[in-house]
């Protein structure tokens, strides 16, 4: 049997499933409060009896402001999946204009790009390394296409969103220069 003069601190009644806002509301003041003798502190010890917490917690009360805790401590999950999939319809329906340019302007723009960027050589193959400039050119031309990511933080469907997003616009770089639609089609099998 539990000794029923038995006190519980503030920190034990939060153990017990309580929240701040439900010990003011349900409990209120505590039964004893004070200064703890064994700790050089300024904050109050609040204690409360452990018999009337109990009571309380058997209470209609006690179960529906339990409910409504587990409900919104739910809820941010429920909110960032549904914002999640509305950044995806989003992605999904926006059509990508892709600048249609004359071969040899988007040569110059795509090599310019380049070298602002501080790349030094072609490389071996430079017709191969030109098609991977224009890509990387008409890619960056598109940045503004994820603005559709805001909103999307952490974890919460971000990578998600953003290989999505990538692919959309390799596809239609490559429907709009379909000499550039094998390099298009490599990034995407990379970022998978």
């Amino acid at each position: 049997m539990t000794d029923r003069t038995t006190y519980v601190t503030l920190a034990g009644v939060r153990r017990r499933g309580w929240t701040d806002a439900m010990v003011r509301d349900l409990l209120g003041m505590p039964d004893v409060q004070g200064r703890d003798p064994r700790r050089w502190s300024l904050a109050p010890v609040r204690l409360y009896l452990l018999a009337r917490v109990e009571t309380v917690e058997r209470t209609a009360e006690f179960g529906e402001a339990a409910a409504l805790r587990r409900a919104r401590a739910a809820a941010p999950g429920e909110h960032a999946e549904l914002r999640r999939a509305a950044v995806l319809t989003a992605i999904r329906a926006e059509p990508i204009e892709v600048p249609l340019l004359p071969g040899p302007e988007l040569e110059r723009r795509a090599v310019r790009h380049r070298h602002l960027l501080g790349a030094r050589s072609p490389g071996p193959d430079p017709a191969a390394s030109l098609v991977r400039w224009q890509v990387s050119y008409l890619r960056h031309a598109l940045a503004r296409y994820e603005s559709l990511l805001d909103g999307l933080y952490g974890e919460t469907g971000r990578g998600e969103a953003e290989r999505l997003l990538r692919r959309r616009m390799y596809e239609a770089i490559a429907a709009a220069y379909p000499v550039l639609a094998r390099e298009c089609r490599r990034r995407i099998a990379v970022e998978r």
